[in-house]
Parts: C-alpha cells; sequence; structure tokens
C-alpha cells in the first residue's frame, strides 16, 4: 500500500497556517517530521515520538498518542492537522491508500449527493 513514506499539508483554514508532514516508515515504526507556521502544531510535534501505525490508527480517538498531545497543545479543538498527522501515519505504515481528503462548507441551496 505504501513505499515508506507519506507527505501531507494541512491548510487549517481561516487561521491560514500550514503544516507540512512528512511519515517515514522504519522497522515497524513510523518517524514524523512536521513542519508548520503554527507554534502549537510545532509544539505538539515536539512531543511526538516514534509510533506504531498500527496502533494509532486503530486507537480510540481518546487513546491516540498525536490526540493526547494535542489536548494538552492545541488551543483550538476545530484543527484538522491532527487528523492529518493520523492519515500521514496510516499511509505511510502501509495501512491505507493516499488520497486527499476535504471539508466543504456548503451552501444552503447546493445540492449535495451522499451516496
Amino acid at each position: 500500500m505504501s513505499d515508506g513514506e507519506c507527505r501531507v499539508v494541512v491548510d487549517a483554514g481561516v487561521c491560514k497556517m500550514r503544516t507540512l508532514i512528512t511519515a517515514r516508515e522504519e522497522m515497524g515504526m513510523v518517524n514524523l517530521d512536521i513542519k508548520s507556521d503554527c507554534p502549537n502544531v510545532l509544539r505538539l510535534s515536539w512531543g511526538l515520538e516514534p509510533i506504531s501505525a498500527y496502533s494509532e490508527v486503530e486507537a480510540n480517538i481518546y487513546a491516540s498518542e498525536v490526540y493526547k498531545l494535542a489536548d494538552e497543545r492545541i488551543p483550538h479543538a476545530a484543527c484538522p492537522v491532527m487528523a492529518g498527522i493520523i492519515k500521514a501515519i496510516e499511509v505511510a505504515g502501509g495501512l491505507g491508500l493516499k488520497r486527499d481528503c476535504s471539508i466543504h462548507f456548503a451552501e444552503p441551496d447546493e445540492i449535495v449527493d451522499i451516496k
């Protein structure tokens, strides 16, 4: 599923902060390199150690190492960076495929097709 490396860019929205997440799998553990305009995301990144992709991706949100650190260091619960970190871990660890995700604010009269 993966070549052992994944790069994800998260544009957080109104704050205009951007984050580049590089995840590399080595011997069953994923190492993360995070660069960001956001000082809170940088603080989060300093606490991240190599992590088991399977344990992180399969964890309940409250038990995820990424979300535990976010609880301490990210003051905005709607920040999408944590989901980007988890997706990078998932792909680098060979547990998922690379596919863009998005959040779209629909207009009241916009037709949204849900299949």
